[in-house]
Order: C-alpha cells, then sequence, then structure tokens
C-alpha cells in the first residue's frame, strides 16, 4: 500500500497544480476516475465499494485543501 499512497499523492500533486482543481469539476471527476484505475490495479479494496473511492477522493481534496 505504500506504492499505492505514493502513487495517489502524485496523482493528486499533478492535478492540484490548478488553483482552481477543487472547484472544477472536469478535473475532479478526472482525478476521481485515475484515483479509482489506479487502487484497482493496485488491488485496492478486495471487494468493490463506492464508499471507498469517496474517502479517498475526499482525503485528496483535504490533504490540498490544508497544506501547509
Amino acid at each position: 500500500m505504500i506504492k499505492a499512497a505514493k502513487k495517489i499523492k502524485q496523482l493528486v500533486d499533478d492535478k492540484a497544480q490548478f488553483a482552481d482543481w477543487a472547484t472544477r469539476d472536469d478535473i475532479k471527476n478526472q482525478l476521481n476516475m485515475e484515483l479509482t484505475v489506479l487502487l484497482y490495479k493496485n488491488g485496492y479494496p478486495p471487494d468493490w465499494d463506492e464508499e471507498v473511492f469517496e474517502k479517498v477522493m475526499e482525503q485528496a481534496e483535504n490533504s490540498k485543501k490544508y497544506d501547509v
């Protein structure tokens, strides 16, 4: 999971380079899709659960929102 976490961080950093990324639905949708694919390719979650993907997306948004 450490490798997956690093890939997630890199993906979020790439999308967060746009100042308005958190308010633009097109960027958020693309990030959500790419996060879903990344997690699925890394075998997470073992059983499909949409809530897991929503929580990962929420954490990604919060990490950039409150990044100091």
